[in-house]
């Protein structure tokens, strides 16, 4: 169909997807962008009906022979495409005749949308990061220096009170200053320097498997997925561990506490590289992605856009503080978390950059 050996170089260096579909909307051709989009090979896929490539809507298939039959063209924005293996990704894309070629052939170009919304949401998401840091620091401010006058005016108290009867009320003030500024310094996160290392995650989160499942005791099917081809990097190893401790022991929690389960639940360890990423502003030439997944029964909607801010928790004992430190650690390390949730699949996804030169604030 392609005549010209120039024209398909040029279809094959973009990085636009484009797939041609004949008159029955079986494929004739896609690009290797298209097939890494798709996540597909070009060459098995030949000659296989568009449904095979992905699906959209019922009526989608209508549409894109209403246009090859007709002549007309037509965009949608934002559509979302299930693929083959059951990955659904958000694209724009455009269906257009092509003009002069017998019998007549439908280009489509597909623009991926997943990483300019993911791109969008963490930099809101960093930013929000950043004020409710800065919220955090002034409030501790204004808790700890009035903490600290009714701590020593209590002890003052206790010195003059003859009765040591009454020394019992004067240690409940004591102790509840103690309880209150000890809250807020778990709220600014580390309160200790970052100790730089060669780090290898997989280290990191054997410590963490170890851990969890001495805490789980055979109530929990811990799975490792390792790529171990991921390089070591400079991080400080014992706040990563605490950082994915808080996420693992919270799946953990999730789990044993669901009721009407019989089976144990399943946490999943995965590990993998990722080449040429943007995390918020910055692209980075490697970075490491960490997937903790967990088969429980998934955090309520109401919660999930909250789940990294202080004091927000989905159980009546919890703190809400652990997701709030985790995020902390990742962000000292110029990563990022992020949480995907629906009932039966809960995934917080971790992104730290690989580069060997970190500078902590």
């Amino acid at each position: 169909m392609l005549t010209s050996n120039f024209h398909k170089s040029l279809l094959e260096n973009l990085s636009t997807a484009v797939i041609l579909l004949d008159q029955d909307l079986k494929a004739i051709y896609i690009n290797p962008s298209a097939e890494v989009l798709l996540e597909v090979s070009g060459k098995r896929t030949n000659g296989a009906f568009v449904r095979d490539l992905f699906i959209e809507t019922p009526d989608s298939t209508d549409s894109l022979k209403h246009s090859i039959e007709a002549g007309h063209s037509y965009t949608k924005r934002e559509a979302e495409f299930l693929l083959h293996n059951g990955n659904i990704i958000t694209v724009d894309y455009s269906a257009s005749p092509a003009a002069g070629i017998a019998p007549p052939v439908l280009l489509i170009e597909i623009q991926p949308r997943d990483r300019l919304l993911r791109i969008s949401r963490e930099e809101e998401l960093l930013a929000n990061q950043e004020t409710t840091r800065i919220l955090i620091r002034g409030m501790a401010h204004e808790i700890k220096n009035p903490l600290g006058g009714i701590r020593g005016s209590a002890q003052l108290l206790e010195r003059e009170l003859k009765d040591p009867s009454l020394h019992e009320y004067t240690q409940i003030i004591i102790e509840e200053s103690d309880r209150l500024r000890n809250l807020v310094d778990r709220m600014l996160g580390p309160n200790k320097a970052f100790t730089l290392e060669s780090t290898n995650i997989h280290e990191v989160l054997e410590r963490v498997y170890s851990l969890i499942n001495v805490e789980a005791k055979d109530r929990v099917r811990l799975v490792r997925d390792y790529d171990p081809s991921i390089p070591e990097f400079q991080g400080d190893k014992e706040q990563l561990i605490q950082a994915f401790l808080n996420i693992s022991r919270n799946a953990m929690q999730a789990l044993t506490q669901q009721t009407g389960r019989k089976e144990p639940g399943n946490i999943i360890f995965k590990t993998r590289p990722l080449r040429q990423f943007t995390i918020g502003h910055t692209r980075h030439r490697l970075v490491l992605r960490v997937d903790i997944i967990d088969d429980g029964p998934g955090i309520p909607d109401n919660l999930l856009q909250n789940i990294f801010y202080p004091m927000v928790s989905g159980r009546a004992e919890g703190t809400g503080l652990g997701l709030s430190i985790t995020q902390g650690i990742i962000g000292q390390h110029h990563g990022l978390v992020e949480c995907e949730s629906k009932p039966g699949k809960t995934n917080f996804i971790i992104f730290i950059p690989l580069e060997n030169k970190l500078e902590l604030e």
